[in-house]
């Protein structure tokens, strides 16, 4: 057994997915993964792709893209490092993916086909039960994100998302990592919108921003814009 291969199956046997497994069925089940290496802004698959897949992180991240026939884009999810994801087909033949895969970073992933893995589902019942719990976090971040998108404004979403990627980074400006598009595509919004809040924090005093940098200078205010106070 080859190092690589030594430490994909150890990272596999501490996830609650496939923990339970027995070190025969694990091992078998990591020699059937297949391993795909994807560059920055690579997709994975296409929205309306018929993809029978379950996906696994092992390096990078993955965003799960929705978009409009007018260009616009909602990154519903990004799936981490030792995380799952599966396509509709997984479950439901012939069923076309709601959402595209793309790359935010260079990634290292690892597929299984539903043929290939619902086996092994069958047969350890703590393995499906476990996979049932992660489904139920996917349909809650779903419900989360369609509950900003309803009912909070745009500066509350921008606010909570400056929180996310900048809180806690202290007193000196970051890079900007994020692009306007970027940003619009996580909170549901459009560039332009994006860059006036902005322009507005910053007028505010709530933060600095230039082309390049990024520094949150009001920790409080920016929480009670959006409304975690």
């Amino acid at each position: 057994m080859n190092k690589t291969f030594s430490t994909f199956t150890q990272k596999l046997a501490r996830d609650p997915i496939f923990a339970s497994l027995p070190a025969s069925d694990l091992e078998k089940l990591a020699h059937q993964a297949s391993l795909h290496t994807y560059a920055k802004d690579e997709w994975v698959v296409h929205n309306g792709d018929t993809w029978p897949y379950l996906l696994w992180v092992e390096s990078g991240k993955i965003n799960a893209l929705k978009e409009s026939g007018e260009g616009r884009s909602l990154i519903t999810t990004t799936i981490l490092p030792q995380e799952t994801f599966w396509g509709l087909a997984f479950f439901q033949e012939e069923m076309p993916m709601p959402v595209a895969l793309v790359a935010e970073k260079e990634s290292k992933i690892r597929l299984w086909s539903r043929e290939q893995f619902l086996p092994f589902l069958l047969k350890n019942g703590k393995m499906s039960w476990e996979f049932s719990r992660q489904m139920v976090t996917r349909m809650q971040q779903a419900s989360e994100i369609v509950e900003s998108l309803a009912f909070q404004a745009v500066p509350r979403r921008l606010a909570n998302l400056l929180l996310e990627r900048y809180s806690g980074c202290g007193d000196l400006p970051v890079a900007r990592d994020l692009t306007l598009d970027q940003m619009a595509a996580r909170i549901g919004s459009t560039r332009e919108m994006v860059c006036r809040a902005l322009y507005k924090f910053a007028d505010d005093g709530v933060i600095e921003i230039n082309r390049t940098e990024f520094l949150i200078s009001d920790e409080s205010l920016l929480e009670k814009i959006a409304h975690r106070d």
